[in-house]
């Protein structure tokens, strides 16, 4: 019978194999080493100037015309260039844009710690679990706060350069995306905190 059982298991394929674990890796590292240079390096163009922005349009409706098809349509946004940002517009865009950048080494850090413990089959430990959930936690406020940062940024700038008229507020889209999938990531750090407590159980079954 153990026999039989160790003929089974031998012959289990992998879905993530030692060689597919270091490829992740590498991607991760390689993706995290590449969008933080284009991070600061847009970080320094903030600040240096001159600096391009869609900035969003909250006055009156701004109707194309000569439309076909009886479509019609409205203005929302407007791409400006700016030959200098105001100091403290410029650090809101700067901190939008680290803190977007940190969301994007949580994603990062997670599949590079994952792809580690894949490769060493220890997946299923306090540590992965905990690994799991920090990611989420830091993905769902950073992503979020950067979000919000740079809406309020590019509003204001709006405003100094009459954009916005006479309207109040702002108009800028949010993309729940990060939250969404912080807060998965939360979820799933609680199944691994499950599949431990039953692989524990199971331990002495085997």
């Amino acid at each position: 019978m153990e026999q039989i059982g160790n003929r089974l298991q031998s012959g289990q394929r992998k879905m993530v194999s030692r060689t597919d674990a270091v490829a992740i890796m590498a991607v991760a590292a390689i993706a995290a080493a590449a969008t933080t240079f284009l991070a600061i390096a847009g970080i320094i163009a903030t600040f240096a100037g001159p600096v391009t922005l869609t900035l969003p349009l909250h006055s009156s409706p701004q109707d194309p015309t000569g439309l076909e098809l009886g479509a019609t349509a409205r203005f929302t946004a407007m791409e400006a260039t700016i030959p200098a940002l105001p100091s403290d517009e410029a650090a809101l865009l700067a901190w939008a844009g680290v803190l977007g950048q940190v969301s994007v080494l949580a994603v990062a850090a997670l599949l590079f710690l994952l792809a580690l413990r894949l490769r060493g089959e220890n997946l299923f430990t306090p540590a992965s679990a905990w690994i799991v959930g920090s990611c989420g936690v830091v993905l769902a406020l950073a992503g979020s706060a950067g979000q919000v940062l740079d809406a309020v940024a590019r509003t204001r700038i709006a405003r100094l350069i009459a954009a916005n008229g006479q309207s109040d507020g702002f108009t800028a889209s949010f993309n729940f995306t990060p939250l969404v999938a912080g807060v998965v990531l939360v979820l799933i750090a609680g199944v691994f905190q499950f599949g431990r407590r039953l692989q524990k159980d199971t331990e002495g079954l085997v």
